[in-house]
């Protein structure tokens, strides 16, 4: 039978491939052959279970990033101990091919171009694919899953009956399934970056954690005078000039952001609105009376890990692990008594609700998975992708394996001491990142029990309940994308708009420019078409809507 199955799967396939080559590309990978969408989970079709491990003697291949966390540690993802794990619980052996790292579309559309294509891509097609993941289909490059997932990918698919909300997002306007998702699986895991601050020189200089903008104003004069600090507020700018991290951070304050977000049933450009001409007059004000990092313009990760360490700066934004766990102890090198905490988002008015803050959407397209038209077996590739959302499979990619990098305490899976204090010196994101998959992207729902020990001081856990106070989730947009047939247009209007906005932003605030020239440049982006930008935004958060 599941010959038969196979042989039938791959005549469709072969079929549908046929078929877009005929029309240019522009035919639908995966439809039926009478034209009729395919079944989607949810159907009364029934998966079909898959005994791990599976018995197989194909070799199948994986492109992807090799995370962050792992660069200087191990030089690919054979050396991993995850991967090699992943491979022995599923049954299916990987051959691995990592694009270089910090140059990961550039190396992806170099694979596009030579045509030669592995079984699975691990990449991010809502981002950084031009025209979106359903043009990614009809160009023929991967797969529409509909039909894979309803008869082999029984795990995922009772997760998304199970998650309409999430089953919304994974999902293209047509109603395409085009990855294997990773799914931050609890509200706790969607928020992790905001404002930090030095409570010590706060408690030192009787000061309270400050809230508004004018108290904010009055902390950092009181840093610069009465600490010495040489850049009291600094952050990353790379890749974007003054990288005003947190989706709106001090930005928020003046009831905007730096992209796009939804108010009173529109869609607005926070760049373009009154608003934006209030912080940029705001942090001019600061850098002209030294209140920012002088080097913001250039300011790079190590820049600022560096102020910290040094004490030049006593505020920033960043996350609570990458941020205040990697700084505290590096403050607290050159000053023992030194407290990095997490300060909220910033408002004009005492006992406001900031609008806007760091909240990502319960799936990120980020780290997920999908099968290429080139897959030699795309049954088998599913098979192996759902074993990641079955039980076994969740406790393996969140937490690893259980008597080496986890042990169960009651029904808890607590990290060892091989994670969380390595003998080897490495930081905790580091060793979790070896054995488990839980700290970065993948194809998987995420476990909020790992954050809870990846978090390991107070001050991370507490932050986190700090930074979630914001309306955030009210004014954001959901995962929403161009048809594509507007991909190009809008791609070429927003890099013209975002390249105008960036010059605006640093010669404002540099002080090269006055903030009076606001409004020449609206004027500008709307002579870019900023208004069709928006149009096409509206157009796809109505297809969202719909889905």
């Amino acid at each position: 039978m599941r010959r038969v199955i196979s042989t039938s799967l791959i005549i469709m396939l072969l079929g549908t491939m046929l078929l877009a080559c005929s029309s240019g590309g522009g035919g639908q990978a995966g439809e039926t052959g009478n034209g009729e969408e395919g079944t989607q989970p949810g159907s009364t079709n029934e998966a079909e279970a898959t005994t791990y491990p599976i018995q197989t003697d194909k070799k199948l291949t994986y492109w992807g990033e090799i995370n962050g966390n792992l660069i200087g540690v191990k030089n690919s993802h054979s050396e991993v101990p995850f991967f090699q794990n992943w491979q022995e619980k599923t049954g299916v052996p990987l051959e691995f091919t990592a694009p270089t790292t910090g140059q990961v579309r550039e190396s992806f559309n170099v694979m596009l171009a030579s045509g030669d294509l592995p079984d699975m891509i691990e990449y991010n097609f809502i981002g950084d694919f031009p025209g979106g993941p359903e043009k990614a289909i009809n160009d023929g490059y991967i797969l529409k899953l509909n039909d894979l997932i309803d008869q082999y990918a029984p795990n995922l698919k009772k997760y998304l009956e199970e998650n309409q909300d999430i089953d919304k997002m994974v999902k293209t306007d047509s109603g395409s399934y085009y990855v294997f998702p990773f799914i931050r699986g609890d509200e706790y895991l969607r928020v992790f970056q905001g404002p930090i601050i030095r409570k010590d020189w706060l408690d030192e200089l009787g000061l309270p954690i400050p809230e508004t903008i004018e108290e904010w104003t009055t902390t950092l004069r009181a840093f610069k005078e009465k600490k010495g600090a040489t850049a009291p507020f600094a952050v990353v700018s790379k890749p974007r000039f003054f990288n005003d991290s947190g989706n709106g951070a001090f930005i928020g304050a003046f009831g905007v952001n730096r992209g796009f977000y939804q108010e009173d049933g529109q869609i607005k450009f926070g760049p373009s609105e009154a608003g934006f001409k209030e912080y940029l007059k705001l942090f001019q004000d600061w850098y002209s009376e030294g209140l920012i990092d002088k080097n913001v313009a250039t300011a790079d990760t190590k820049a600022i890990d560096g102020n910290m360490a040094s004490g030049a700066t006593g505020a920033t934004i960043g996350n609570a692990g990458g941020g205040i766990g990697k700084w505290q102890p590096l403050v607290e090198a050159n000053d023992p008594d030194a407290v990095l905490v997490a300060a909220p988002y910033p408002v004009l008015n005492k006992g406001d609700m900031p609008k806007f803050g760091q909240l990502n959407q319960g799936y990120a397209s980020e780290g997920t998975v999908a099968i290429t038209t080139a897959a030699k077996d795309p049954e088998l590739a599913v098979r192996m992708l759902d074993y990641g959302y079955s039980e076994e499979g969740h406790m393996f990619f969140n937490f690893g394996e259980e008597g080496t990098s986890y042990n169960l305490e009651g029904e808890y899976p607590k990290f060892t001491e091989l994670l969380m204090n390595n003998p080897d010196k490495l930081a905790p994101a580091q060793a979790i990142s070896l054995y488990a998959r839980s700290s970065y992207n993948g194809p998987f729902v995420q476990d909020k029990r790992y954050a809870e020990q990846f978090f390991a001081l107070d001050t991370q856990r507490e932050a986190i309940d700090v930074w979630k106070s914001t309306d955030a989730a009210k004014y954001s947009l959901p995962p929403i994308t161009p048809t594509p047939e507007e991909s190009s247009e809008y791609a070429t209007i927003m890099n013209d708009i975002n390249t105008l906005v960036d010059e605006m932003t640093i010669k404002i605030i540099l002080g090269n420019e006055s903030v009076d020239q606001f409004d020449s440049y609206v004027a500008k982006m709307k002579s870019l078409k900023l208004d069709r930008a928006i149009e096409i935004q509206t157009a796809a958060l109505e297809r969202y809507n719909n889905r």
